[in-house]
């Protein structure tokens, strides 16, 4: 009994030496890794904390995959699929910009610029007159107040110039929650904040079902922008393509969140509507609550998005919007859009088991 109270110590002390010597840290901590700080993990990844899944923290991915540099930028642009940030300009700690503290709940922790830099291709806005100009903001009543509003639009839209500036192979897409009744006031928006030259035409957009030009032939043509609205009568007056004339989209919020159910929103036509080339999941909670964003972003994600392939018609999404896009138990969101992109690209299961520049089928031996 004696030598066994001698020997457990040392024991114990080989044993801490050991785990310390193979602890990762600077930056050599791989994906689900338990780390300290940000700076412990990899490339592409970032230490997360979530208690519903796991104790204390590890790393999770910050980044996403490219598919257009990764597999292939010569297929329809409905081939692809975008990781999209619902409520985007939401942004946890934006300061205010009235004067008035906010009152009203966030939906991103990341900028704009950010947001873009890490891979999300897609963003949801919510647009209102508001202080003379076009604001972002959440709604109280059915209108923006000091204490919902978030910040004037061309800020924001400002950021996605310099994106598209300064990344020139890129594609992003906008799709507006849009509120504004000025006449020509987002006309105007998008041409002071620099965004005209980069936007595709409503004359593009196939009303049939058909393919969507190439993403080569876009990104060549510099038409790199695409904007959808919610107000119809704007691809009339304004050349700003109503958004379910050329998508379907399941019912956002709670109700869109039910196990193997995926029914369409109101304004969009059922899912199955073949006559619309563009899929639009939504996958986020009616209200925003942070700390179950990291388990709606993992497993659940990829349960709807299978419900939802089935519902439409056996096609995968092109873009699926979340909130806090980089919260999750592991791959999360980024993983869901390499998933979404393995199934459109190439049939596999995963973006990264696609062959350089394949169609359907050619998937590499890590399928």
């Amino acid at each position: 009994m004696g030598s066994q109270q001698n020997i457990s110590p040392l024991l114990l002390i080989f044993s801490v030496i050991f785990v310390v010597a193979n602890a990762c840290s600077n930056g050599t901590c791989k994906l689900d890794d338990k780390c300290s700080d940000d700076a412990d993990c990899g490339p592409g990844l970032y230490c997360l904390s979530c208690t519903l899944s796991f104790q204390g923290r590890r790393c999770v991915r910050s980044t996403g995959t490219d598919p257009f540099q990764l597999v292939n930028s010569s297929l329809p642009f409905n081939k692809y699929a975008f990781l999209t940030t619902h409520n985007a300009f939401a942004i946890e700690d934006e300061p205010s910009h009235t004067g008035i503290p906010r009152v009203t709940t966030a939906n991103q922790e990341d900028t704009i610029t950010q947001q873009l830099n890490n891979g999300v291709r897609g963003l949801m806005l919510d647009t209102y007159d508001f202080d003379g100009d076009i604001w972002l903001c959440h709604s109280f009543g059915g209108k923006c107040h000091d204490f919902t509003a978030f910040e004037p639009a061309i800020d924001t839209l400002k950021e996605i110039e310099a994106y598209l500036s300064s990344n020139p192979s890129e594609i992003v897409t906008l799709i507006l929650e849009d509120y504004v009744q000025t006449p020509n006031g987002l006309t105007k928006v998008f041409t002071d904040a620099g965004l005209k030259k980069y936007w595709f035409p409503v004359s593009k957009m196939p009303k049939g079902g058909q393919d969507w030009p190439l993403v080569s032939d876009m990104v060549a043509n510099n038409q790199r922008l695409i904007v959808f609205t919610s107000v119809k009568s704007k691809e009339q007056s304004e050349g700003i393509a109503y958004q379910w004339n050329y998508m379907v989209e399941n019912q956002y919020g709670d109700g869109g969140m039910k196990e193997g159910n995926c029914p369409n929103r109101a304004e969009s036509s059922p899912m199955n509507d073949k006559t619309k080339s563009l899929v639009l999941v939504n996958y986020f909670r009616s209200i925003a609550l942070k700390p179950l964003a990291c388990v709606q972003n993992s497993e659940d994600l990829l349960d709807i998005l299978m419900t939802c392939h089935a519902a439409a018609a056996n096609r995968w999404a092109n873009f699926v919007a979340v909130d806090f896009y980089k919260r999750s138990e592991g791959g999360g969101a980024f993983l869901a859009t390499d998933t979404l992109n393995g199934q459109l690209l190439c049939n596999c299961g995963d973006v990264h088991s696609c062959a350089k520049g394949s169609s359907p089928g050619g998937c590499t031996s890590r399928s």
